[in-house]
């Protein structure tokens, strides 16, 4: 394997979160006096943090973005999250064969924000295979589409980030990966848009989770 490290996104590439997430923004949005379906909302905030967008929902809602507001959606989403998350179909087995492959060389960086980060890798059993090496991209001075996160990953297994490959789902993400230096491997099941991953420098698509092994193998197409 040419890879030395490997650093998995959360939402989305290790855990089935989205339409959870963005099902309560959603609901919380429409009491505040924004009502719309859930795939736009998932189009106007999936790869983004919600304060990133605050110009956007103050604008919508006439409403201050405050962070009684915020802990109302962080109470209710994590809620959700226990109650509903599963894993990604073969993520669990990819991160054990990562970790397998690199000699324990592996890391989660999200953009999600730590309490959401440990729930979720708690809940689907992952969190003993990554241990520390858990970043969220809200502890660091910039968040993705900024590299910070994969860098601050990179570092904490100790191997440079042109010798990491980097798995994302959404554009955000890859854009943070490549600006890191990272080779990125784009997770995009049928039906999704993986032009989009394209053109943010994913260097190769994949439809499903269980086929990393083989891949990092080179026993499967790209």
């Amino acid at each position: 394997m040419m890879f030395e490290a490997v650093l998995f996104d959360c939402d989305g590439v290790l855990v089935d979160s989205e339409r959870i997430t963005h099902g309560v923004l959603r609901d919380l949005l429409a009491e505040s006096g924004w009502d719309m379906p859930i795939e736009q909302c998932m189009h106007h905030f999936i790869g983004r943090t919600v304060r990133s967008r605050a110009a956007l929902i103050e604008s919508r809602t006439g409403q201050p973005l405050t962070d009684a507001w915020m802990k109302t959606f962080y109470d209710r989403r994590d809620e959700q999250l226990h109650a509903r998350l599963q894993p990604i179909t073969g993520a669990l087995e990819a991160v054990q064969a990562a970790h397998a492959l690199t000699g324990g060389r592996i890391a989660c960086a999200s953009g999600a924000d730590r309490g959401k980060l440990e729930l979720q890798l708690a809940k689907i059993g992952l969190a003993p295979w990554f241990g520390p090496h858990v970043f969220s991209g809200h502890e660091l001075p910039r968040t993705k589409p900024a590299p910070d996160v994969y860098l601050a990953a990179a570092r904490s297994v100790g191997v440079a980030p042109g010798r990491c490959l980097v798995i994302e789902d959404t554009p955000t993400g890859v854009t943070a990966g490549v600006a890191a230096g990272a080779t990125v491997w784009g997770y995009c099941p049928a039906g999704s848009d993986g032009q989009t991953l394209r053109e943010a420098g994913a260097l190769r698509l994949f439809e499903r989770m269980g086929d990393l092994p083989a891949l990092w193998r080179g026993g499967a197409p790209g």
